[in-house]
């Protein structure tokens, strides 16, 4: 037996061994650096909604200087401190009746969909749907939305930071942006400014026809319901409005309860109740906000889903509400950086 025939299985042996150990520590470096990557995209997503808050401050501030002999700091001010002060009076006004309202649809709703349940069971196909939904497939529908939506990383626990940050970037937005231009390359300055420029633009544009279109639908909704007599119409035209944050999947899920709310009237209410947020929906998505966006780049509607899609995945609601305005962002860095760049070269003899 030849004696190093040992010592080189030891060596093999020795050798499998940190294969082994290298692989896990590759898999594990990738798993802590995916994660990391997940986190900063979470903190990416807080600095973008600081960054809206301060547009929505500097456009309220640019409308008040333009309104009043104020000079711009004093108008920043009553920007922010008339904003709080707003809101703060109309969730104390509306407070004891939007209260009211929701006390009587948790109390109206658990009843509502057993009425709607039973209804839909007198339809063949509504036969089948409730079939569908039944057992371990309403399990895996339940399990799946509840995923969905459970991966945002804490709106509420978050709000302080974004406010915060909103409030230091209204202060000082220069600072910021020249710090970005200050990282860039002297050669590539001003196509930098360009950038921020346009996506300041499209942010903008974004925010102004959002806002809008939830005051109007919000508006449109509350007539439509009290006419109707639907109870808690005023909780439901501000779920609606709140919804028209995610386009495409909210006005879907504000039309719900509503409409489960009209079936315990009777079915025609219910219809006319769908073909109020239908026509509501309608006038509001394709004849109204066009109108405020004009200024916003022209989003294919597939690629709006797809990112609506990817983003809840990543982040929840708010990365759905973010969804618009971030694809914006993207196409406008691959617009300047990439596309323009491909076009010059290609025109270039």
């Amino acid at each position: 037996m030849d004696p190093q025939e040992p010592v080189e299985k030891i060596k093999k042996e020795l050798s499998y061994i940190q294969k082994v150990w290298q692989t896990v520590a590759i898999v594990a470096l990738l798993v802590v650096v995916i994660l990391i990557a997940r986190v900063a995209f979470n903190v990416v997503l807080m600095i973008l909604s600081g960054s809206l808050i301060a547009i929505y401050f500097h456009g309220l501030g640019d409308v008040i200087e333009r309104r009043t002999r104020l000079s711009r700091s004093t108008s920043m001010v009553v920007s922010v401190v008339g904003s709080f002060v707003v809101l703060g009076v109309l969730l104390w006004f509306m407070g004891t009746k939007i209260q009211t309202q929701v006390s009587v649809l948790s109390d109206t709703l658990p009843n509502t969909i057993i009425t709607a349940r039973n209804k839909i069971d007198q339809n063949p196909t509504g036969q089948k749907v409730l079939g569908y939904l039944s057992g371990q497939n309403s399990e895996k529908v339940f399990s799946t939305v509840q995923q969905f939506f459970s991966t945002s990383f804490g709106i509420l626990g978050n709000l302080y930071v974004i406010l915060l940050l909103a409030v230091f970037f209204t202060a000082n937005p220069s600072v910021y942006k020249n710090g970005i231009l200050l990282l860039v390359p002297p050669d590539n300055k001003p196509v930098a400014i360009i950038v921020i420029d346009r996506i300041v633009t499209v942010l903008k544009g974004w925010l102004k026809g959002t806002m809008l279109s939830m005051v109007l639908i919000t508006f449109l909704i509350a007539i439509g319901l009290t006419i109707m007599g639907i109870p808690g119409a005023l909780v439901l035209s501000l779920l609606t409005g709140m919804l028209k944050l995610i386009p495409n999947f909210g006005s879907v899920a504000a039309m719900i309860p509503g409409v489960l709310l009209a079936l315990t009237v009777s079915t025609n209410t219910a219809i006319i109740v769908a073909l109020i947020y239908i026509v509501s929906q309608t006038v509001v998505s394709n004849i109204v906000t066009p109108l405020i966006h004009r200024h916003m780049i022209n989003l294919p509607p597939a690629l709006t889903i797809i990112s609506q899609v990817i983003m809840g995945t990543l982040s929840g609601v708010l990365g759905i509400i973010l969804a618009v305005p971030l694809l914006a962002i993207i196409i406008i860095l691959v617009d300047e950086l990439y596309v323009k760049k491909i076009a010059k070269v290609t025109v270039t003899p």
